[in-house]
């Protein structure tokens, strides 16, 4: 098994968990220690936030929209003229229609949808698809994308002696590898990448470093 490289020292790669079933596959789950940062302040970095412009775009046109048309009303009745047909007909579907009926009820699931919507978009950061990195600098902040990311550490483990394809899944806490092997032992290939991933996945300098579940099978039989 290899060591690790970190600016605390070497540590040798712990296997949580490895495994060999009875249809030729190995698998593994490798725990390891992120590199060092700045100050315990820029380790927790925070996600980026998603300026989410379209939501509050439409919003803002919603509001604005129903407060123009209410507003003319309002003048409107002032300057003696008839209310709006709408309003009129609001106002009495709301004086004749009992609390409990369907309309109602599905008018206020709609309106608390929303709300709740509105909600969790205004206290959450987004941006799913960016992993935050280490802060070598106080004053920039760097961040990778899912995608790239995949595609790095998918390139890594195609150098791998005995891997015929591979396919990764990058997710925030976790990164799933899926290989094929057509030649080598299943847990000779899945050692090396093991060791391979966990030194990549430190090269990507991500602030949390994610956990690393590999499995390597043979190549399913044609025909």
């Amino acid at each position: 098994m290899s060591e690790p490289r970190g600016g605390g020292g070497t540590q040798p790669l712990p296997v949580i968990e490895q495994s060999e079933g009875e249809f030729g596959q190995s698998a593994s789950a490798a725990a390891y220690d992120p590199l060092p940062t700045l100050s315990d302040d820029e380790e927790k970095a925070a996600r980026f936030w998603a300026p989410r412009r379209v939501p509050a775009a439409l919003v803002a046109l919603v509001v604005l929209g129903a407060a123009g048309l209410l507003l003319y009303d309002v003048v409107a009745v002032r300057a003696d003229h008839p209310a709006m047909h709408w309003r009129r007909e609001l106002a009495r579907q709301l004086g004749s229609r009992p609390l409990d009926d369907t309309a109602v009820l599905a008018g206020a699931a709609v309106a608390a949808a929303l709300g709740i919507w509105l909600i969790v978009l205004a206290a959450t950061p987004g941006q799913r698809g960016i992993l935050p990195m280490r802060r070598t600098h106080s004053d920039v902040r760097a961040g990778l994308y899912r995608g790239a990311a995949a595609m790095v550490l998918r390139d890594r483990a195609m150098d791998v002696p005995g891997v015929q394809s591979v396919r990764v899944r990058m997710k925030r806490s976790k990164v799933d590898v899926r290989a094929v092997s057509h030649f080598r032992e299943l847990d000779d290939v899945r050692g090396d990448l093991d060791a391979t991933l966990a030194d990549g996945i430190r090269d990507l300098g991500l602030a949390r470093a994610p956990g690393l579940s590999v499995r390597v099978a043979r190549p399913g039989r044609k025909g």
